[in-house]
């Protein structure tokens, strides 16, 4: 494990300077938000919705040309966002990809669709192990269909992890995903996964994962946003030595850094902002959490709200609700996380630690 870890970083500078970002002021307690009745949950942007209503007749011609520009302008992120929710479709609604991969065995887009979608119709089974040695080869398929694309190795290191792949292979996976895009933020996100995974419960590691590879990417990377994972994964875990609330609140404050640059009221930064709204009104930080939901505008997502509530779109709007009433009342000097723990903040939103439960 501990190897695992060393690899893991030499692929990330170790430089630990940890300078804090501080986002946007405070937004005023009247913050205009959109009514419950406009927000929507899991909006696909233009160029998704377009190929998805192209899926849904059946023509998979608008698919194959939307991830065929995803290639040519090696736009990894949209990539990878656009292949988890094709997939998801085609899940449901298999025609359409089934003719693709008739019609073009070796098309590249195809091949990691088809991958992605035989990953995830196995996952929640109980021999999910067992099963997913069996689509391996599809995984290795998409991978050498083009070598530039990162995509396929993040699946493998997701495959990886469900498959219960010891160290050695998942230190060679990680290898080949950082030498074709270094700070791409779905081989990160597995990778902490699979971290987490292993040493259940070692959260300061996994901090310490996230914080480097945060700190060597780019300005406007979403792998930035890596230690708000690690901040989730803490708080939603229950289990493991205490975290510092200082890490937590820099974790957050550098992906509050990173939303305040990204274009507000569009679907695709939006999970980036539900998933920071969530966090924050974790640790008490209302007026920063209500700043987020004015962020994100009427684009609810189901991550991370499913992991508390079999209504995900119900629970954003309840506690958005409950942030704009506490923030409009004047309430602070006392926070309350969604669990009903309370710890006291005198003088500021950032101190005390609040219990790592769901809501």
């Amino acid at each position: 494990m501990v190897d695992t870890m060393a690899l893991l970083h030499a692929f990330t500078r170790t430089s630990r300077a940890r300078g804090r970002r501080t986002g946007p002021p405070p937004p005023p307690a009247q913050a205009a938000l959109p009514a419950d009745d406009e927000v929507l949950l899991d909006v696909p942007d233009d160029a998704l919705g377009r190929a998805l209503v192209g899926a849904a007749a059946g023509d998979h011609a608008p698919a194959a040309e939307l991830l065929l520009a995803t290639r040519r302008r090696s736009a990894w992120e949209h990539r990878d966002r656009y292949v988890r929710r094709l997939a998801a479709f085609s899940r449901s609604r298999p025609e359409w990809l089934d003719a693709w991969r008739t019609r073009a065995p070796r098309d590249p887009d195809a091949l990691l669709l088809d991958a992605q979608r035989a990953v995830d119709r196995v996952w929640d089974s109980p021999a999910r192990a067992e099963l997913l040695r069996e689509v391996s080869p599809l995984i290795t398929a998409a991978a050498r269909a083009d070598h530039r694309d990162p995509v396929p190795w993040r699946l493998a290191l997701d495959h990886a992890r469900g498959a219960r792949a010891g160290h050695t292979y998942f230190e060679e996976l990680w290898e080949a995903a950082v030498r074709r895009a270094p700070h791409h933020q779905g081989c990160h996100v597995a990778a902490l996964g699979y971290l987490a995974s292993s040493w259940h419960g070692s959260h300061r590691e996994c901090f310490d994962f996230a914080e480097t590879a945060a700190q060597d990417a780019p300005e406007g990377s979403l792998t930035q946003a890596l230690p708000l994972r690690a901040a989730f994964g803490y708080l939603t875990d229950g289990c493991g030595p205490p975290v510092e609330r200082a890490r937590l609140d820099a974790a957050a404050d550098r992906a509050a850094a990173l939303s305040a640059r990204l274009p507000s009221a569009q679907p695709w930064p939006a999970e980036l902002r539900n998933l920071l709204a969530h966090v924050l009104v974790r640790l008490g930080r209302r007026r920063d959490a209500l700043e987020q939901f004015r962020l994100t505008g009427p684009y609810a997502t189901s991550f991370p709200w499913d992991r508390d509530a079999d209504d995900p779109l119900g629970h954003f709007l309840e506690v958005r609700q409950e942030v704009h009433r506490t923030v409009a009342s004047g309430a602070g000097t006392t926070a309350t996380d969604a669990s009903g723990a309370r710890f006291r903040r005198p003088g500021s939103e950032r101190r005390g630690r609040p219990e790592p439960r769901d809501h």
